[in-house]
């Protein structure tokens, strides 16, 4: 019979890291020595690796079944210069506005501009358009034409 011991003595921390974060730009892609990305997530929101975020899932998702992914967060939409960085990706790029719709985190219900934007860093607000998906698409095509692009 095994040997029984109170449960306080279970140690408390064991030698697991947790997994590195999605390359967010051509520096942490370098220190993974990739010369290449597969897939590039464009979001509206902050990068967040977090299981309500479904950008950070579908990354872990991606990864765990051999792709390398990068993470696109809050670019700029006025220029395409932000989704060449990583180069052109060998399958799609994967866009989404962000966790909530773009006018419900810019408009409050009666029509007025919100003060803050709690997925941006510090709260700040304009760095996503409104009706994000669609300017963030067309910078896809932009920086690279006949890359598919993927939008949910």
């Amino acid at each position: 019979m095994p040997e029984s011991r109170p449960k306080l003595a279970l140690p408390l921390w064991t030698e697991r890291y947790a997994a590195p974060l999605a390359p967010a730009s051509v520096e942490e892609m370098a220190a993974r020595g990739w010369d290449y990305v597969d897939v590039v997530f464009v979001t509206g929101d902050a990068y967040v690796d977090h299981p309500s975020f479904a950008m950070a899932i579908l990354h872990r998702v991606l990864e765990a079944a051999g792709y390398r992914v990068a993470m696109l967060s809050q670019p700029d939409w006025r220029s395409a210069d932000s989704w060449r960085q990583f180069g052109r990706p060998r399958l799609f790029f994967a866009v989404s506005a962000g966790n909530m719709d773009s006018l419900i985190n810019h408009y409050t219900a009666n029509k007025k501009v919100r003060n803050d934007d709690a997925y941006s860093p510090g709260g700040r607000i304009g760095l996503r358009p409104d009706r994000a998906t669609l300017p963030y698409c067309q910078r896809c095509r932009e920086a690279f034409p006949g890359v598919p692009v993927i939008a949910g």
